[in-house]
């Protein structure tokens, strides 16, 4: 038996809760089977946190991006020089590099958001983290949804993105889409 006062679980044979000592012969068993402590609300993490992260992340993920590409595109323009012209080079390296890019960017967001740090670099420094709406891990193919969602947020005027400050769950169009949420870590 709950106590109806704090909570703690006592014995169905106890007559006062070993805690707070209140009276429980007294008082009927509440529909409550859990302590009110043990169930937690999840804190939601608001635009500014989360915009926060994302500029945090897109710095890192450009360094990234250069310390991979730039090599790249040198043992390319090193590989087809004297057989292309100067602007077919270029040409193949923006191609590659805009690819890249879109690599790089997609899996710097889905790999980390999808294991156990459930949470990108940025997110990890700012304390968020991302999880389905039963606060578990999300996996690989959600994030993948969560990830790709936000090129519909961001056409649409960025709007999808400026949901997360007028949502109740702080979820942006991409986050409603993919089923998840941003919280605080310590929620």
């Amino acid at each position: 038996m709950f106590c109806p006062q704090c909570g703690t679980k006592n014995t169905q044979e106890a007559q006062f809760c070993v805690s707070c000592g209140t009276q429980l012969s007294l008082v009927a068993e509440p529909a409550l089977r859990h302590p009110a402590s043990s169930i937690t609300t999840p804190r939601f993490a608001g635009f500014w946190f989360r915009t926060l992260a994302v500029v945090i992340d897109f710095v890192l993920c450009q360094v990234a991006s250069v310390f991979l590409v730039l090599p790249l595109g040198f043992a390319l323009g090193a590989s087809m020089a004297g057989t292309s012209s100067v602007s077919e080079i270029e040409a193949t390296a923006e191609g590659l590099g805009f690819v890249l890019g879109v690599l790089i960017q997609w899996l710097w967001f889905t790999i980390p958001e999808s294991s156990k740090w459930q949470a990108t670099i940025g997110k990890k420094m700012v304390g968020l983290k991302v999880t389905d709406e039963n606060g578990e891990r999300i996996g690989f193919g959600k994030a993948n949804g969560r990830y790709w969602s936000k090129i519909l947020s961001a056409i649409l005027l960025f709007v999808g993105f400026l949901m997360v400050a007028f949502t109740a769950k702080k979820q942006g169009l991409h986050d409603k889409i993919a089923g998840t949420l941003v919280v605080k870590e310590n929620a």
